[in-house]
């Protein structure tokens, strides 16, 4: 009877031992397959939503759904409104809370109201009825409007007199507000002179900013800087360049007053130089007129050009979007010059020529092999770099003397080499001054690598052969690697003539100086930085 007993006691112990193990494991694997389910059907929501929906495992913040008011660890949250939610309640959400319209029309009055957005304001953020600070209870709480930025407490928003009127806040003169895009798509007839005419209404400065940011930038900055500029401005003022390519995205500056558009480019040389040359092809379509201003925010590494506009050589969230946007409506237009380089190869007289934009410099010699990573064929052919490998250098049709050089650098900005100022070297020899428009470019040559080393280390001087209006090389019979701002190839015997281009208008930053710069802060300024 005892025996009986205690086989029934292990079976049932057994029992649910195996009931203990199994159920989870069915658990885990039952929501491995609907987490997969769950994924598609939210990428569709996604997809077809008007928020611009983003998924997180973790938010970095104490944040609460906007919809069930409970704190949640995981969900989306959107972009361009700030609305939040958890997995549950995301498909209420996207049916229940308006996101930002990009184009309304006005009140009756005239007025634009405030949009707001309950809980989950800013850090340190104030009411803007009774000036003290919002968002510090520990629920969802107090509100934001998604265009001027302002928020107010629960109780406080009741003593705005209906819903409020919104003047798109501080960075009014940058936003493209709804009610003129609803104005424009009513236009009859579209013309400069009725969107000069619809202007009048955003104020005498306004000067909208597009942002076009390229995502493969720097590390995950342009996909965090369009969220950062879609919360502040339009979000149809906001491009992501791995979707829409900078000619149609520059398409919006036809439907806005000429000469008033600012563009943004967050990236780096490469994507400026991009950028750039879909505004050429502006000027060949008759839009002249519409060409904006450019300015950069450079990502990744090098950035030559951003450095020598004032705007650094990297960007890694150090200084908030609200500054950036400031420093753009504080910066000073310039003009830059622009250059065609054409390379003609020897003996192919029926192909041809490659013809390149250049905004920063040519090279040939060094610094393009390390570009282009030749390393491994310098070191199977030791001979490579034995002998002069320039011909003949012409400047300005004059042909120059050349000592037994390796490489020749043509720079059209102060930056080289990610930082090195270039022409000016360590500054203990006279030489004449550069400029971005002054439609002239620096000629320099350098005898080696370990040379190139040394004057970016400032421990030599490269050997200046001059400044020029057009620059003419003849390669010798072998092989060599060069490069146009970055973007370097492998090219046979040829000659390469490089002339003036055009000229684009760029923003250049001021307000800040590094040591190098403060030397020459006294002297005139005139036409344009002395990068």
């Amino acid at each position: 009877m005892d025996g009986a007993v205690e086989s029934r006691e292990e079976w049932t112990l057994l029992l649910w031992t195996g009931f203990a193990v199994l159920v989870p494991v069915l658990i885990t694997l039952w929501c491995s397959f609907q987490r997969p389910k769950r994924k598609v059907q939210l990428k569709d929501l996604f997809r077809k939503s008007k928020h611009g929906w983003h998924y997180t495992d973790l938010f970095n913040k104490p944040t609460y759904c906007c919809v069930c008011a409970q704190p949640i660890l995981q969900g989306a949250f959107c972009d361009c409104c700030g609305v939040c939610a958890d997995e549950q309640c995301i498909p209420r959400a996207d049916i229940t809370l308006a996101c930002k319209e990009i184009m309304a029309p006005l009140r009756a009055d005239g007025s634009f109201n405030h949009h707001w957005v309950r809980g989950n304001v800013p850090l340190a953020s104030y009411c803007s009825v009774c000036k003290q600070q919002c968002g510090t209870q520990p629920k969802l709480c107090d509100y934001r409007c998604v265009w001027c930025q302002a928020t107010v407490h629960d109780d406080c928003k009741m003593a705005l007199s209906s819903e409020g009127q919104c003047d798109m806040g501080e960075f009014h003169s940058v936003i493209i507000p709804p009610q003129y895009l609803h104005q424009v798509n009513n236009l009859r007839r579209r013309h400069p002179d009725e969107y000069c005419k619809l202007a009048v209404a955003c104020g005498s400065v306004w000067s909208p900013l597009l942002v076009l940011a390229n995502t493969r930038s720097g590390n995950n900055m342009g996909e965090v800087l369009l969220g950062e500029f879609r919360t502040r401005l339009n979000p149809v003022q906001v491009f992501d360049l791995s979707d829409i390519t900078p000619a149609k995205a520059l398409q919006l500056c036809t439907l806005l007053p000429p000469g008033g558009a600012c563009v943004l480019v967050c990236g780096g040389d490469g994507t400026v130089g991009w950028v750039l040359d879909a505004i050429d092809a502006m000027k060949l379509k008759g839009q002249d007129q519409f060409i904006p201003r450019v300015t950069i925010l450079p990502l990744g590494t090098g950035n030559d050009l951003s450095n020598s506009l004032g705007w650094g050589s990297g960007y890694a969230g150090e200084i908030p979007v609200e500054q950036l946007i400031r420093n753009i409506m504080e910066a000073e237009l310039v003009k830059m010059d622009r250059w065609k380089v054409q390379v003609v190869s020897k003996g192919n007289y029926f192909r041809k020529p490659k013809v390149l934009s250049m905004n920063n410099y040519f090279s040939v010699g060094p610094d393009a092999l390390m570009a282009l990573n030749f390393h491994a064929h310098r070191e199977k052919t030791p001979s490579f770099f034995s002998s002069r490998i320039i011909n003949k250098l012409e400047l300005d049709g004059e042909q120059v003397a050349l000592p037994s050089l390796e490489g020749i650098i043509v720079c059209n900005v102060g930056y080289w080499g990610g930082g090195c100022r270039l022409w000016e070297g360590m500054g203990d020899e006279p030489y004449p001054p550069t400029r971005l428009d002054d439609g002239l470019l620096e000629v320099v040559g350098v005898f080696g690598s370990f040379h190139c080393a040394q004057i970016q280390v400032k421990l030599a001087n490269p050997v200046r052969l001059g400044q020029a209006h057009t620059v003419r090389l003849v390669l010798k019979s072998s092989r060599m690697p060069m490069q146009v701002d970055g973007e370097p190839w492998a090219q046979g015997p040829c000659t390469i003539t490089i002339t003036h281009k055009t000229q684009a208008l760029m923003l250049y930053h001021s307000a800040e100086q590094t040591d190098d710069e403060e030397s020459s802060a006294s002297e005139p300024h005139n036409g344009g930085p002395r990068p």
